[in-house]
């Protein structure tokens, strides 16, 4: 049975997007080749495991913690979902991701940074080459992983009233800056805000190169 510490947490966290995560990652799941994934500062999103057989959490908070060291109750959560993995197979590593998280390198096909800072930064290591981020403007990330020479723009997710497609058209018209300026690596970390482009979507995709 799910501890009600657990349930409460997971009702919080889908309240603030209901359904909408796991519609994300479906959308996303189409669009990838995509088994193992990572997704740092993910707190109690246990959304990508809905879709996903195998997914690697990591947060320093001290309630996501609690929340996956209920195993039973997690594993319980997503069953109760429509269509989920047989066999979920999921972790969760309280730490900070840009500190050593002692993961094998190319490890993962889907890399996630969703509001949690410059994952790609300190994670790239661990997606394997052919590998997709998906990653929103927030904090400046994907501005980051545009100008990352180890990353090839390959799509955009779109979103509209709750609901997600990826799509490859026009890239050209995405991550072009509306105000002019110069965008280094230095001066997104520093900011760390996003850029506010002329064509915004809510997260983009790009395929590790190198």
């Amino acid at each position: 049975m799910v501890r009600k510490a657990t349930a409460t947490l997971w009702s919080e966290q889908d309240r603030r997007h209901p359904g909408e995560r796991r519609r994300l990652f479906t959308a996303v799941s189409n669009a990838v080749d995509a088994d193992r994934v990572l997704y740092p500062g993910s707190f109690v999103d246990i959304s990508p495991s809905f879709v996903f057989d195998s997914v690697t959490y990591v947060d320093t908070d001290k309630r996501a913690a609690k929340f996956f060291a209920d195993d039973d109750g997690v594993r319980e959560i997503i069953a109760d979902q429509e269509d989920p993995p047989e066999e979920p197979d999921f972790r969760f590593i309280h730490a900070d991701y840009t500190s050593d998280l002692d993961l094998p390198d190319q490890d993962f096909d889907l890399l996630v940074s969703l509001f949690a800072g410059f994952v790609s930064d300190h994670c790239t290591d661990h997606l394997r080459i052919g590998g997709t981020l998906l990653v929103n403007g927030s904090h400046g990330d994907a501005a980051l992983a545009s100008i990352d020479p180890r990353y090839e723009f390959s799509g955009v997710v779109l979103a509209r009233a709750g609901e997600y497609r990826v799509s490859t058209a026009n890239l050209d018209t995405y991550l072009v800056p509306k105000k002019t300026q110069e965008i280094t690596a230095d001066s997104v970390r520093a900011s760390g805000r996003g850029i506010i482009y002329r064509v915004p979507a809510f997260a983009y995709l790009f395929t590790r190169t190198d």
